[in-house]
């Protein structure tokens, strides 16, 4: 599935005013989420690059009961992120999971804690989250099946939405949370 989305990091507004801005838009409720991150020394393409870019990733995501198991492929043009093809399934077991990517030689990169307050439109799904050892992002992701052509159109809008919030946000930050979280631990960048 492409990934069309816009993470940034919000300036001026604690977790109940954004809760209350977005009260407008349905719902869905609270997950906590905890994702793995998993690297490949052997493999240069599933490792942070030399400034940390993550250009592929392999992660386990905790969410409530349910593991899974996904890896992603993000689309650069340039240096500038555009989306990511994303796979991702359900696994049984989490513990044999962790044995067979250790037995394959991968390695534990970062772990992000997430906690997730969860809208939506007809178009998009907006999410507050509180990245532990991080702080307040939102992400809108367009949920709707976007071709190749579409893409920077999809992002526009999204920009254009996110503007609408009222809400002093950072620019794009054009990085996920692992790459965030290791640069603030000065393990990279």
């Amino acid at each position: 599935m492409k990934e069309v989305e816009i993470l940034v990091e919000v300036k001026n507004k604690s977790l109940n005013e954004l809760k209350e801005i977005l009260s407008k838009y349905k719902y869905l409720g609270q997950k906590q989420v905890v994702d793995e991150y998993y690297y490949d020394s052997l493999r240069k393409d599933l490792m942070p690059d030399d400034t940390g870019r993550l250009m592929k990733c392999l992660r386990i995501r905790t969410k409530g009961e349910k593991t899974l198991l996904t890896y992603k492929d993000d689309i650069f043009s340039g240096d500038t992120w555009i989306y990511s093809d994303e796979f991702e399934t359900e696994v049984e077991d989490k513990h044999i999971l962790e044995h067979i990517l250790q037995s394959l030689g991968l390695k534990h990169l970062v772990t992000v804690n997430n906690t997730k307050d969860i809208y939506k439109t007809d178009i998009y799904e907006i999410v507050i989250e509180d990245v532990e050892d991080l702080g307040l992002f939102i992400e809108v992701e367009c949920k709707n099946n976007i071709e190749d052509d579409a893409v920077e159109s999809a992002r526009i809008e999204i920009r254009k939405f996110i503007s609408n919030l009222g809400i002093e946000v950072s620019g794009e930050l054009n990085a996920g949370k692992p790459e965030l979280i290791l640069r603030k631990k000065g393990r990279i960048g």
